[in-house]
């Protein structure tokens, strides 16, 4: 298992010792379903954290805990030193870490996209100036200042994730988590909303978690957390991670295409560096810049 930063003051998020079940339904009796188990994980500030792992394995779940949207059965999550556990903290957890979720459709509320991403602010009780301002920067950071006065429902998959997005971005949060965001998406979908998440971590310096059971998305990951039956697999750098290829497999995942590449050409004799994780590393390796 990689290690893992027990000095608090540098994390964002913490999880100590996060257990969570639910009652499952099984020949006409409940049965406790241990979804997380004993997991201890960090988010450092202003770093992309990628989440993987099989279907069933937790990522969903602890998705949920990192905003109080579910709260531990034993172990703890604090949030810049807020414990979810505490009912009178939650509203405030939830103005750090902002969500977005699997289908967009479900998050876009408004008839027009200016009106979508002010419905946040406006709970707020902002002043109408400060709400104005903060849409327009908002649409600015997703690359949507042009679709403002646009229905929601017109636009593409893509489109409404990144109007989404840019809605959690209106309300300031200092970390955003994204649960499986991208897998309703086409391809085109996928890259916009990658590019808009990649940007704002790289740019903004806001700190993403990127729950995901798309193997290439995590390579742009600072680390990956590889998630098995609830707890905690390994975790590292992309490169450690997917270096680790046979373990992944035996956990039921693949790794990217282009690290199964690297891994047969290596095989064959050639020298590629794990760090060629992407299309355009392995081109550069190829072609020898």
């Amino acid at each position: 298992m990689g290690s893992i930063s027990r000095d608090a003051d540098t994390a964002i998020i913490t999880a100590e010792g996060l257990s969570y079940s639910y009652q499952l339904a099984q020949d006409e009796a409940a049965v406790e379903h241990w979804a997380l188990q004993g997991i201890d994980l960090q988010v450092r500030p202003g770093e992309f954290l990628a989440v993987v792992g099989p279907n069933g394995s937790g990522k969903s779940t602890l998705a949920k805990h990192l905003n109080a949207l579910l709260i531990p059965v034993s172990g703890r999550v604090t949030v810049a030193g807020l414990d979810t556990g505490s009912e009178e903290q939650r509203w405030d957890i939830r103005q750090i870490v902002g969500m977005v979720f699997q289908n967009p459709d479900n998050q876009l509320v408004a008839t027009q996209v200016v009106e979508d991403v002010a419905f946040g602010p406006e709970n707020l009780g902002l002043p109408r100036q400060d709400i104005a301002t903060r849409v327009d920067e908002s649409l600015r950071l997703v690359g949507m200042e042009q679709y403002r006065d646009r229905p929601p429902h017109l636009l593409s998959g893509g489109q409404k994730q990144r109007v989404a997005i840019a809605g959690i971005l209106a309300m300031k949060p200092r970390c955003i988590v994204l649960d499986e965001a991208t897998s309703m998406l086409d391809p085109v979908g996928r890259e916009e909303v990658m590019e808009t998440i990649r940007g704002l971590n790289a740019e903004q310096g806001i700190t993403v978690v990127h729950i995901t059971h798309n193997m290439d998305e995590a390579v742009f990951a600072d680390r990956v957390a590889v998630m098995s039956e609830g707890r905690i697999a390994m975790v590292g750098s992309p490169e450690e991670v997917f270096a680790r290829d046979q373990e992944l497999r035996e956990l039921g995942l693949e790794v990217p295409i282009v690290v199964e590449l690297a891994i047969r050409l290596r095989n064959a004799g050639y020298p590629v560096p794990r760090s060629a994780l992407t299309v355009e590393a392995m081109v550069d390796y190829l072609c020898g810049r």
